[in-house]
């Protein structure tokens, strides 16, 4: 474990307890589910709503969870959302570690044993993840795509996404997430973890199904524009530090969403060469297909750096004109 923590022993009554904070807005009959997965595994089960208006608050009220209503005083960001949940679970003084879970999702009911176990015999890991599943990975290609997206590798890791479970105290010991962030604030917690000796760790088990309801284009380029927000923040952030956090992807994004497509397009006006740069992105296409990936993936990948520039561009102007950055919702 990190240098100067306390070890937690099983004398300590709160050690092995499990709590649970989901977050939501608007998720209808899929918090109802997600709700219903966590009980029995854990206690208390925490809702922090974000401004729903379908009646989340009172499904959470009726299945017996712990609801925190967010004010609309700061603008919404799941980092807000999580860290009230915290919060509220602080005031209760309950669980040495807690699950994290996004509404849209349904727990395995295997996982929080298999995690606690984990995270028990390591006691220098600060997170643990499972295998993140689509629910309907099959109904559309934005799904599909979402379900190839969880698939990460197994083993030590540098970050988790939104459903993990924490070790409350590692995560009091960085200060919780980022509230400003409106996406990518789980990764962003994660380096400030690795920077005090905390380990971030994915196990070989299923951890929960996703409902990511993605069905246009649309969403689909509205979720790669926020990817660039977050890559052009984190650059800001962490950009300079010993990890170049975020900067190679930022880099890609620029090359192939920015200074490529505006070369292919105004360079033939100067020499017929330029003609030929449209022939990179089918050749990169060609070369992330070889390297493992479904021709969708490769095709999305590649493509998916044009809206990722728009939201880099996005946060440039909006950061230089001093104005709050403006969440990006794709559902």
């Amino acid at each position: 474990m990190p240098a100067n923590r306390k070890p937690q022993t099983e004398q300590d009554p709160s050690t092995g307890a499990l709590a649970a904070v989901v977050i939501g807005r608007n998720e209808g009959e899929r918090l109802v589910r997600c709700l219903a997965s966590l009980a029995g595994h854990m206690h208390p089960i925490i809702y922090v709503d974000s401004g729903s208006t379908d009646g989340s608050v009172a499904a959470a009220e009726a299945a017996g969870a712990d609801v925190v209503a967010l004010d609309m005083d700061r603008p919404f960001t799941a980092a807000r959302a999580r860290n009230a949940g915290l919060a509220r679970l602080d005031e209760l003084s309950q669980g040495a570690f807690v699950q994290v879970i996004d509404g849209d999702c349904e727990l395995d009911p295997q996982w929080p044993q298999t995690a606690l176990d984990y995270m028990k015999a390591h006691e220098d890991v600060a997170a643990v993840a499972g295998r993140l599943r689509e629910r309907f990975a099959d109904a559309t290609l934005w799904n599909r795509l979402a379900d190839r997206e969880w698939d990460t590798p197994i083993g030590e890791i540098s970050a988790i996404g939104g459903i993990a479970i924490l070790r409350r105290a590692a995560i009091a010991d960085v200060g919780g997430y980022r509230e400003t962030l409106i996406a990518g604030e789980e990764p962003e917690m994660c380096l400030r973890l690795r920077r005090k000796g905390w380990k971030i760790w994915r196990l070989d088990a299923d951890m929960a199904q996703h409902d990511i309801a993605m069905t246009r284009f649309s969403q689909w380029w509205r979720r790669a524009r926020r990817y660039g927000h977050t890559l052009a923040e984190g650059v800001a952030l962490h950009g300079d530090g010993p990890e170049q956090y975020c900067r190679s992807e930022r880099r890609r994004a620029l090359l192939w969403g920015g200074l490529l497509p505006l070369a292919a397009i105004a360079g033939p006006a100067m020499h017929p060469v330029f003609w030929l740069l449209w022939l990179l992105w089918p050749a990169q296409i060609f070369r992330l297909k070889s390297r493992g990936t479904t021709w969708e993936e490769a095709t999305f990948l590649t493509l998916g750096k044009i809206p990722q520039m728009h939201g880099i561009v996005e946060y440039f102007f909006r950061r230089r004109r001093g104005l709050t950055p403006r969440i990006i919702e794709y559902k």
